[in-house]
């Protein structure tokens, strides 16, 4: 939700482009002229972000030179749920779109993207994806109406000095909530200005996170239930999670006194030494060493606690009324630009000539050969401490993955005000609070399917 992985609605491309000497609309731009397939992909940087666009621009330079039978016509703008749907009706749907990884089900449900998986066979390299990345975009038959091309998970990270001030091993960071909590105490301990943990709860943050923590605990925020959804953290991992919480803000007083955080606030106290440990994704870690000038040696990254983390990714997926030659010409397109191995070491240098980070553990895409290929390089160029994030990596294989629940943001506004509650209102009824919100949760619920 927050982070790389923050849905961001850019300013939409113009609606008709000239493509190939014909005026082109929506979808209906992919045209065929002398063998030439033309494909239109959304994607490209606004003219803000002057580095990305050109960058953007530069891979169509050398992707149509190596591909001379397909021309790209690349358009500004991601997915954006509201308008998805009149845009497919009115044909200005581009041929090759981008989606959450919270999107594919519902798209392949409503027969709104193509079923691409008789093409596949043409690109073998693609079978190194991981497994439960590409099932993202399968039907219940195993039919594949999309591609990953990035991914992330929530994982625990953690100030490597306060630990090492407070007696704790660094290199051994916590792996269940009890250690987590035990920890949080003895960084806690190290004076007044000192939290041990902190944790969001407002802004649909608070119950971003609190989907998190019962993943972890086991459970589910919501669950099928015949042909809808229901609330499904009115349970034991629910009580587990909100427990927890309330035991290390009430009991242990290693969460602070200052609650109704947010994410700048948790990043602030982690920049300036005063955090030892809270839930993030690895595209934190840049994030604080930039803003508050600090260094990539003062943070280490360890897996979610527990079983299960909160996760989610991005791909593409492909119009439903894309011809053979347009399906074709786009997985050419995502398959060279996001899933291209042979790319890795062209684009890992360029990212350390622009000062861009190399050698953190997400987007982790690969498995086999390709991994191998990936992560050699990665090390090769890295610059910045790998050892730090090996604690995440080692449990990697441990931890579920799980995406966000339908209707995720109105589903978080609810759990907000359950994590607003457990933080401040020391005599919280926790079972109240559940059974009140899973009320709510059951009426957001009520019209998906």
């Amino acid at each position: 939700m927050v982070g790389s992985h923050v849905r961001r609605f850019a300013g939409r491309g113009t609606a008709c482009a000239l493509v190939l000497g014909l005026t082109a609309c929506g979808s209906s731009s992919s045209s065929q002229e002398d063998g030439v397939v033309t494909v239109s992909v959304n994607g490209l940087p606004p003219e803000t972000q002057a580095i990305d666009r050109q960058n953007f621009e530069d891979d169509i330079a050398a992707f149509e030179a190596a591909h001379p039978d397909i021309r790209i016509d690349a358009r500004e703008g991601l997915m954006d749920p509201e308008t998805f749907t009149a845009k497919l009706a009115g044909g200005q749907l581009e041929d090759v779109f981008y989606v959450y990884f919270t999107d594919p089900a519902g798209l392949i449900e409503r027969g709104q993207a193509a079923d691409i998986t008789d093409y596949l066979d043409e690109f073998p390299e693609l079978a190194d994806v991981r497994p439960e990345l590409r099932d993202v975009f399968r039907d219940d038959e195993g039919r594949a109406y999309g591609l990953p091309t990035g991914n992330y998970s929530m994982g625990l990270l953690y100030n490597r000095e306060l630990f090492r001030e407070a007696g704790l091993d660094p290199d051994q960071p916590p792996e269940t909530w009890d250690e987590v909590r035990t920890a949080a105490r003895e960084i806690s301990a190290l004076g007044e200005d000192i939290v041990g943990f902190a944790d969001y709860s407002k802004n649909n943050q608070g119950g971003w996170h609190l989907t998190a923590w019962i993943y972890s605990m086991g459970g589910q925020v919501a669950e099928r239930d015949g042909d809808g959804w229901r609330a499904a953290f009115d349970d034991e991992a629910g009580r587990a999670a909100l427990e927890a919480l309330h035991a290390m803000r009430w009991e242990d007083d290693s969460m602070g006194t200052r609650q109704l955080l947010e994410i700048a606030d948790v990043q602030r106290m982690m920049g300036s030494g005063q955090l030892g440990m809270y839930l993030a994704g690895p595209d934190n870690i840049p994030t604080i060493v930039k803003q508050f000038e600090r260094e990539y040696d003062e943070f280490g990254l360890a897996a979610m606690p527990g079983e299960a983390t909160l996760g989610g990714g991005d791909g593409f997926m492909v119009n439903p009324d894309a011809s053979p030659e347009e399906i074709r010409a786009g997985l050419t397109w995502v398959r060279w630009k996001y899933l291209n191995p042979e790319r890795e070491e062209e684009v890992t240098r360029n990212a350390v000539e622009a000062g861009i980070p190399v050698g953190l553990p997400q987007p982790n895409l690969w498995q086999g050969e390709s991994q191998r290929i990936v992560d050699a390089i990665h090390e090769e160029y890295a610059n910045v401490p790998l050892e730090n994030y090996q604690p995440f990596l080692d449990r990697a294989d441990e931890v579920e993955v799980l995406v966000e629940p339908p209707n995720a943001q109105q589903i978080y506004t609810v759990l907000d005000g359950v994590m607003q509650a457990v933080l401040t209102e020391e005599n919280a009824d926790l079972d109240r609070l559940l059974s009140d919100a899973a009320d709510r949760v059951d009426d957001i619920l009520a019209t998906v399917r």
